[in-house]
């Protein structure tokens, strides 16, 4: 956290506080956790089972550890890209040329900071769907269907985010 900007380090939190609860309620449930947990949950139920292991258990954790470290980077630099209205009059972003005005480039230091900021609000919303996930995972065990509020919980989430992420990066394109 300390490598983020400090303008963007209390957007960051939410995610710090979804991993750290996803780590503390793992260690907690795993001794509890059955011999056989859902390897993957389709949209019929549990289509495979795995055994009991910190790989099995812990991989939803892991694999967000991962989203967090890439989101997080990813908001980072979108701050330190040089915004179009601060690039030179009719000059591209390298020596050779290009157009002046490339469309994958924020419009302004205001549009960076919100572009960086829904990333972090995204990452945080995919952290939800995950903790969504690592309920179900930890609390089905064979012979059981997953809950039916997993599929809402898991992709609410999701498209709330996306939706937040897009309309910040429409909100910051010049016509």
């Amino acid at each position: 956290m300390l490598l983020l900007s400090p303008g963007l380090r209390r957007w960051f939190l939410p995610s710090v506080a979804l991993l750290a609860t996803l780590v503390v309620w793992g260690a907690i449930r795993y001794p509890r956790l059955p011999d056989l947990i859902p390897g993957h949950i389709g949209i019929d139920g549990v289509d495979a089972w795995a055994e009991r292991s910190f790989g099995s258990a812990f991989t939803p954790v892991l694999i967000y550890a991962g989203v967090t470290v890439v989101m997080a980077a990813c908001a980072e630099m979108t701050l330190r890209i040089t915004p179009r209205d601060e690039l030179p009059v009719g000059a591209g972003p390298f020596a050779g040329g290009l157009p002046p005005s490339p469309p994958h480039r924020p419009g302004s230091r205001a549009s960076a900071r919100r572009m960086a900021r829904a990333l972090l609000v995204l990452n945080a919303c995919i952290g939800l769907s995950f903790l969504a996930g690592c309920a179900a995972l930890w609390h089905t065990a064979p012979g059981q269907e997953p809950p039916v509020w997993l599929p809402p919980a898991a992709l609410g989430p999701l498209l709330v985010g996306t939706v937040l992420t897009v309309a910040a990066a429409l909100t910051g394109r010049k016509r």
